[in-house]
């Protein structure tokens, strides 16, 4: 048992990997009491607000029905219902959050921002998505994959392929080193992640023996994995401008079939953190296929 009382989550790192393990078996205990109707409401008379400056449907759902299941109550700020980085500083905003509020969940652009969050509001304050990091994104992830595959975390291989610069790519290399895992990333060179994510990832990978490849070979990163991971042609917020070169870089590395079967198991399964743009049915979806000349539709994520 660990003491992790009124700690913030705003990036992996902030948690030793016994700390993490812990977080997994609590999330795990936690379902198990939910799905047999037996779980404890341990958050009754607690206040948590979300804020949002990027709109979500699967983070803002987690967050409201697991701290419904909870006993807390929450107010979702979207970006038209505060004041942040508008007319009030993000550390002004934490001050006052933190008077009212027993949590903070920040979802938005800037790292820094729920750093200062952090730093500033005097209640924890967790990371529900930024450009950097995922870090609530990593304990779903890894919760299903040790469930899906039956083996411990340290005995998990997987692959992500796609853009490796932004926050899963970056989130599943160092998530991955901290747990000991085999994690491989795949990508273009100009789309691999940044010089201080891999020195930090290879650092933990040297005190965890986690054990870590970065290629620009798809069929060589997937081979072997128990899950294969990618993520959006573009990431959100991007220009147009980018659309088209994007596309043409990571086409050959479209999570298909024949990648799936170059890992050689059977048992491979795929994940993504979604939304993904995989067909021309969403607005985003049908402007990507017109922009880049797709005339088959989106076929990057089967």
């Amino acid at each position: 048992m660990y003491n992790l009382r009124n700690r913030s989550f705003v990036k992996e790192i902030d948690f030793e990997p016994r700390e993490l393990r812990y977080l997994l078996q609590l999330s795990e205990a936690l379902k198990i009491a939910k799905y047999a109707g037996t779980e404890t409401r341990r958050l009754d008379g607690k206040e948590i607000a979300l804020i949002f400056e990027k709109s979500s449907t699967r983070t803002r759902s987690a967050f409201e029905v697991a701290a419904f299941d909870q006993g807390a109550h929450v107010t979702y700020l979207d970006p038209s219902g505060s004041q942040l980085g508008h007319k009030e500083s993000v550390a002004d905003t934490a001050r006052v959050l933190g008077r009212m509020y027993d949590a903070i969940e920040f979802r938005g652009n800037r790292q820094s921002d729920v750093e200062e969050l952090a730093q500033h509001a005097g209640v924890p304050v967790y990371n529900g998505l930024t450009d950097e990091w995922h870090p609530t994104q990593m304990l779903a992830d890894f919760l299903t994959m040790h469930e899906a595959s039956g083996k411990p975390y340290d005995a998990l291989a997987y692959a992500f392929v796609g853009d490796c610069r932004f926050n899963m790519g970056r989130s599943l290399l160092v998530m991955g080193a901290l747990m000991g895992t085999d994690v491989r990333l795949a990508g273009p060179t100009e789309l691999q992640p940044p010089d201080d994510v891999v020195t930090l990832a290879q650092e933990i990978a040297s005190r965890t023996d986690a054990r870590i490849a970065i290629t620009d070979d798809a069929g060589e990163a997937v081979s072997g994995v128990d899950f294969v991971h990618t993520d959006v042609w573009v990431s959100m917020g991007e220009s147009k401008d980018v659309w088209a070169e994007r596309v043409r870089l990571l086409t050959p590395y479209q999570v298909s079939s024949a990648l799936l079967e170059k890992s050689g198991n059977p048992k491979v399964k795929f994940m993504h953190c979604l939304p993904a743009f995989h067909d021309p049915n969403t607005t985003v979806g049908r402007e990507i296929m017109e922009h880049t000349g797709m005339s088959q539709g989106l076929r990057s994520h089967r």
